[in-house]
C-alpha cells in the first residue's frame, strides 16, 4: 500500500479548455443569506440527466445535446429555472428563495421521514427483487469485456503550464481536456486498454477472465505502476449492502440499512429506454461517514436498477481523493432482465479537498457485450493459471484495435497515445519517470542494475552504533526469470563489515518452480518474530531502529546459507523445501548464548552450529498479484494467510550441535465488517520437540522501539519471555472514525479508532531449562501474557499514536506496565 500512496503522491506534488460537450454548467446553490445550499438538486429541463450540489452547494453539469434552461429545487425553497444564454455557462451563483405554500415545497435535503416515504417503499421492492435480477438469474454465463484504464494530471492552467518541470515537453498541453464530471482541465499521462473473455457459474460460485488484448502507453514497463493500476480498482455489485474502495467499506445506496444512512427522496418517473421508471434522489444523513450522493433510475416492474450516478461526499473520512465518482449503466434483454453494459468509475487524488487543488484523476471505463448463458464449463476449466502469459496478448497491431474496441477512440484520444509515444523519446521524461521509480520501489536504477533499497541506508543499535548499508540488485524488466541481489554494511562502533547476498533462478514459468540460496553475515535481533524466516537477506527493524526504549543490546552474529526450492502448482497455494546452515553467537559481551554440552553441567559452548531441513507450506486465498517475474508484487488488497511450517534439526551433520523437529502455524484473517470498520485476527502456534538452547528457542518478541509493530507485544523487553511451545492470539479493529465523526467538535479532525488485544501462552521443558548456561533465567507465559491498546490514526493523515495497557504479570520487575508507540504511513 505504501507504494501506492508514493505514486499518487509523485504526481501531487508536481501536478485552455477542448469543448466535447454541447452544454456546460458551474456553480454554487445558496440561500437568501448566501450560504451555501447542499444536496440541491440540478437537471436539465425536461430530460433525465442531473447531479446534486456537494456540501458546499456546488455543481457541475455536462451533456453532449443542447439545452437552454436548468432547473434547481430543493426542500423547503421554491422550484428556480435558469435560461442558459450560452452553451457553456461557469459560476452560476443561484438562490433559491423558501417556499411560500406546501404545494411549492419539492422534498429533497434535511431529514427526510422513514414512514410513509414513496421512495422507500420502491427500496424495498429493490431489496425483494435484487437476486431475480440480472446475472443472478442464470445457472452459468460468458460475455466480452473491454475495459480502459486511465491517469491525468488535473486542474492544469497557465502557471502549471509555465511550470520549468515541463520545459522540453510543453507539446503535451496539446492534449489538454475538460472533464465531463468535474469540468476541470486534465492532461493524460497514462492509458491502458484490455479486452477479455468472462465466464462465471453462480453454482460453483467462480468467475474467470481470459485476457485477449492489452495495450498501454505512459509509464509501461514499470511493475510499480502496474501494481498501482491493479490495485487502484475493485470490482463491485451496487446490490450488496457494502462497496468496498481502497480498503474502505461504503454503505451502498441500495443497502438494506441504508436507511440508516440514507435519506431518499422521490423524484421524478418517466420513460428511459422505452421502459417506465422511477428516479429516486439519495444523500446522507450525517456528514464524514462513508458514504454516497447520487440518484438512480430503478424499473416499476423488475425493480431492477437502469441506471445509477453516485459520488462519494465530500466529507467522508478518507485520505488523499477529493471526489469518487460511479456511474453503472443496465440495458434490457428478453423484455425483463437488465444486464450491465457499462461502468465507469473516476477518483480524484489530491493532497488536500479544496475546490482548486491540483491532482490526479485515475479513471477505469468498463463495457459487456454479446452475453450467452446456461453453457456449463468444468470445474478445471476455472482453475486459475499460476503464471501464464501469452506476449502475443501485448502485441495486437492497430488494425486489431480498430475492429475491436466496443467503442472507437475520439480523435483527441488517439491524439494522446501519438503524444504519450513521443513523450517517451524524451529525456525530461525518462528522469521523471525513474524518479517515480525510485519512490515507488526504494531502488535508483542503473541500466539493468538497481542501487538500494535507499530507504535502509541508516540504522543504529548498541552494537554496531552508527551503521550504513549499500545494496543493489539486477532487473531487466517486469519478467525477468532470475535475479542477484546482495548488500555490504558497516557498523562505526563494532568496526565490523557485514554482507549478504542471493539468487534466485524461476526454471518452470507456469508453476514458478523456482530455485534460490544465498549467504548473510551480519548482525540480527533474533526472536523477533516467532515465525522462522528463511529470507536469507532478511533483517528486522528491532536490530537497527534508530531510537529504542531500554537496551537493544541483546544481538546475535549470524552466520546464515540457505538453498531452497519452491513451487507454486495451484494459485496462492506454495509450497517450499530448503535446507540451511548457521552459526551464531553473541555480538555483545553483555548478554550470553551459553548453554552446557554435558549432563553434569560442567562445560559451556557459546557458539551454535546447525544444520536445518525446512518444509513450508502457505496459502493465500485471494491474494492478488502483479507481474510474471521471479519476484512480483502483491496487490495490498486484504487477504487471508494461512501457512504451517516444518523443521528438522540434524546433529552431526556439518558439524550441527542438536537434533530436533519444530512445528509452526500461521493463520491471518482480515474482516471487514461493513460501516464499523476492519478487524484482523492473527493466530500462531508453534512446538519444538527435542533439546535446544537459548538461540533456537521461541522468543516471545518484544517491542523496544517507539514504533508499533503488529507482531510483536508493545511492553516486552526482548527476551523476556522464552517458551519452546506457544499459542498466540491477537484481534485488532480500526473503526475507520465510525464514532469520531458523530462528536461535532471532533468531525472535521478525520481521526481513526483503533482497539486491539493480544496473549501468548507458553511453556518451556525441563531438559531445555537444565541446558541453559546464559545466565538469562527463562521465564515462560505459563499463566498467559496479554496486554490491550487504544490508538487514534490519521493525524495528519500520516501519524498513528497506540496507548498499549500490560494485562497481566503487572509485578515483574523492570517492566513496562504503559506504553506509547507512534507509526507513520500514507493510508487512505
Amino acid at each position: 500500500m505504501k507504494k501506492r500512496f508514493l505514486f499518487i503522491l509523485f504526481f501531487l506534488f508536481v501536478s485552455a479548455n477542448v469543448l466535447f460537450a454541447q452544454t456546460k454548467v458551474s456553480g454554487i446553490v445558496v440561500d437568501k443569506t448566501n450560504q451555501p445550499i447542499p444536496f440541491a438538486n440540478v437537471v436539465f429541463k425536461d430530460s433525465n440527466e442531473g447531479v446534486v450540489s456537494n456540501e458546499d452547494g456546488r455543481f457541475y453539469i455536462e451533456s453532449a445535446k443542447t439545452y437552454t434552461v436548468i432547473v434547481i429545487s430543493s426542500v423547503g425553497f421554491s422550484e428556480k429555472e435558469i435560461t442558459l444564454n450560452k452553451l457553456v455557462n461557469y459560476n452560476f451563483k443561484i438562490q433559491l428563495n423558501e417556499a411560500e405554500s406546501l404545494k411549492e415545497v419539492v422534498i429533497f435535503t434535511g431529514k427526510t421521514s422513514k414512514k410513509n416515504n414513496p421512495a422507500l417503499d420502491i427500496l424495498r421492492e429493490i431489496w425483494e427483487h435484487k437476486r431475480k435480477n440480472g446475472l443472478n438469474l442464470f445457472a452459468q454465463y460468458q460475455m466480452e469485456k473491454y475495459e480502459k484504464v486511465e491517469f491525468d494530471m488535473n486542474t492544469i492552467d497557465s502557471a502549471f503550464m509555465k511550470n520549468k518541470l515541463f520545459k522540453g515537453m510543453e507539446f503535451i498541453f496539446n492534449q489538454v481536456d475538460t472533464s465531463k464530471i468535474t469540468g476541470k482541465t486534465y492532461l493524460p499521462i497514462f492509458i491502458n486498454e484490455s479486452l477479455y473473455d468472462v465466464y462465471g457459474d453462480n453454482k460453483l460460485k467462480k468467475v474467470k477472465e481470459k485476457m485477449k488484448a492489452s495495450k498501454t502507453s505512459g509509464f509501461e514497463g514499470n511493475q510499480q505502476i502496474l501494481t498501482f493500476v491493479k490495485d487502484l480498482y475493485s470490482d463491485y455489485n451496487i446490490y450488496e449492502n457494502h462497496l468496498t474502495f481502497f480498503d474502505k467499506s461504503f454503505t451502498s445506496p441500495l443497502s438494506t440499512t441504508g436507511v440508516d444512512v440514507y435519506n431518499y427522496v422521490l423524484r421524478d418517473s418517466a420513460v428511459v429506454d422505452k421502459k417506465w421508471c422511477y428516479n429516486i434522489i439519495f444523500y446522507p444523513r450525517r456528514k464524514n461517514e462513508l458514504t454516497f450522493k447520487g440518484d438512480f433510475w430503478v424499473n416499476d416492474s423488475t425493480f431492477a436498477i437502469k441506471k445509477i450516478n453516485m459520488a462519494v461526499t465530500k466529507s467522508a473520512n478518507i485520505n488523499w481523493i477529493k471526489d469518487i465518482y460511479l456511474e453503472q449503466e443496465f440495458e434490457v434483454m428478453n423484455d425483463s432482465i437488465f444486464l450491465l453494459t457499462r461502468d465507469y468509475m473516476m477518483s480524484d487524488f489530491a493532497l488536500n479537498k479544496k475546490e482548486k487543488s491540483k491532482g490526479l484523476y485515475g479513471k477505469r471505463t468498463s463495457f459487456y457485450r454479446n452475453h450467452e448463458f446456461n453453457k456449463e464449463k468444468s470445474v478445471s476449466f476455472y482453475k486459475e493459471e499460476v503464471n501464464y502469459v501469452d506476449k502475443s496478448v501485448y502485441e495486437k497491431s492497430d488494425d486489431f484495435w480498430h475492429e475491436n474496441r466496443f467503442e472507437n477512440l475520439s480523435k483527441d484520444e488517439l491524439g494522446v497515445y501519438k503524444m504519450l509515444d513521443t513523450l517517451k523519446t524524451v529525456r525530461k521524461f525518462k528522469q521523471i519517470s525513474s524518479s517515480v521509480m525510485v519512490l515507488a520501489s526504494g531502488y535508483v536504477q542503473f541500466g539493468h542494475i538497481d542501487y538500494g533499497p535507499v530507504f535502509s541506508t541508516f540504522g543504529y543499535n548498541e552494537v554496531e552504533g552508527v551503521r550504513l548499508r549499500s545494496g543493489a540488485r539486477t532487473y531487466f524488466g517486469t519478467a525477468d526469470t532470475w535475479r542477484l541481489q546482495g548488500y555490504t554494511a558497516y557498523g562505526f562502533k563494532d568496526d565490523k563489515f557485514k554482507y549478504g547476498f542471493s539468487g534466485k533462478w524461476m526454471v518452470d514459468k507456469k508453476n514458478r518452480l523456482i530455485l534460490s540460496g544465498g549467504n548473510r553475515r551480519d548482525i540480527e535481533q533474533i526472536g523477533s518474530s516467532l515465525t522462522s524466516s528463511t529470507d536469507v537477506l532478511g533483517r528486522s527493524n528491532a536490530s537497527s531502529t534508530i531510537f529504542s526504549s531500554g537496551n537493544n543490546g541483546k544481538l546475535t552474529n549470524i552466520n546464515l546459507s540457505t538453498v531452497a526450492l519452491e513451487i507454486e502448482p495451484v494459485k496462492n497455494l506454495t509450497f517450499q523445501t530448503g535446507f540451511s546452515y548457521r552459526t551464531l553467537e553473541s555480538a555483545s559481551p553483555t548478554f550470553s548464548l551459553d548453554y552446557y554440552t554435558d549432563a553434569a553441567q560442567t562445560i559451556t559452548k557459546s557458539d551454535v552450529k546447525q544444520s536445518e531441513f525446512n518444509l513450508r507450506v502457505s496459502y493465500t486465498p485471494k491474494r492478488k498479484t502483479i507481474g510474471f517475474a521471479v519476484e512480483r508484487d502483491v496487490v495490498s488488497s486484504p487477504f487471508t494467510e494461512i501457512f504451517v511450517n516444518y523443521s528438522h534439526g540434524f546433529k552431526g551433520l556439518l558439524n550441527s550441535d542438536f537434533k530436533y523437529e519444530k512445528i509452526q502455524l500461521y493463520y491471518k484473517q482480515p474482516i471487514i465488517i461493513g460501516p464499523l470498520g476492519r478487524s484482523d485476527i492473527i493466530l500462531e502456534v508453534g512446538k519444538t520437540f527435542g533439546t535446544i538452547p537459548l538461540g533456537l528457542m521461541s522468543v516471545i518478541p518484544g517491542n523496544q522501539t517507539f514504533f508499533t509493530n503488529e507482531n510483536a507485544f508493545s511492553n516486552l523487553n526482548y527476551y523476556e519471555f522464552i517458551s519452546d511451545q506457544y499459542t498466540t492470539l491477537q484481534w485488532n479493529h480500526n473503526f475507520q472514525g465510525r464514532f469520531f465523526s458523530r462528536i461535532p467538535f471532533m468531525r472535521k479532525l478525520n481521526w481513526r479508532e483503533i482497539i486491539g488485544v493480544k496473549g501468548v501462552y507458553g511453556t518451556i521443558s525441563d531438559a531445555n531449562r537444565a541446558i541453559n548456561a546464559s545466565g538469562l533465567t527463562y521465564n515462560a507465559p505459563d499463566n498467559v501474557y496479554w496486554e490491550y491498546h487504544a490508538g487514534i490514526g490519521n493525524i495528519f493523515k500520516v501519524f498513528r499514536i497506540d496507548f498499549a495497557w500490560r494485562g497481566s504479570y503487572l509485578n515483574t520487575p523492570d517492566t513496562n506496565r504503559f506504553s506509547v508507540k507512534g507509526s507513520f504511513g500514507f493510508f487512505f
